[in-house]
């Protein structure tokens, strides 16, 4: 069974989304061992200078990268990442799981996205969608794809 950890920043407060993200969470048991790790979202002002968003990311990107397991596989959620499909993202996890790391690491950043060296150190940066979404709403979705993705791999009828 392979170790797959969520990093994100930010928690989770809304009811419906901790539920959802709660049933896949519970679904992929069956698949892999899951960890969800939650980084606080630094505080910004209401209209945060550059330097001040800059600063927000530089202490969140540290608190990112002391989480992430030695010998992981990073791969971060950026709206510049690639986009894949969901049968894209099956294999990617299989190739994965055929590889000598140890830990498939997800980060998904806060309001503001992710500090630059966090994407410079993934092994992969995947987009969701060109659109936007609360990054709340991005971990279910995230939580989804994986387990499509594991659904997929078994040749189960849940991705049709």
């Amino acid at each position: 069974m392979i170790d797959v950890t969520l990093i994100c920043v930010g928690k989770m407060k809304e009811k419906f989304y901790q539920e959802a993200a709660a049933e896949y969470v519970k679904r992929l048991g069956g698949y892999c061992k899951l960890s969800i790790v939650e980084i606080p979202e630094q505080r910004l002002p209401k209209n945060p200078s550059l330097g001040e968003i800059q600063g927000a990311l530089e202490k969140e990107g540290d608190a990112i990268r002391g989480k992430i397991p030695p010998n992981s596989s990073v791969v971060v959620l950026a709206i510049e990442g690639k986009t894949r499909s969901s049968e894209e993202l099956a294999q990617m996890i299989s190739d994965w799981a055929r590889s000598p790391a140890k830990h498939l690491v997800f980060v998904i950043g806060g309001s503001y996205g992710l500090h630059p060296s966090v994407k410079a150190g993934a092994w992969c940066s995947l987009s969701m969608s060109p659109m936007t979404f609360p990054h709340h709403l991005a971990r279910v979705m995230l939580l989804e794809q994986i387990y499509r993705a594991f659904k997929i791999q078994e040749g189960a009828d849940y991705h049709k």
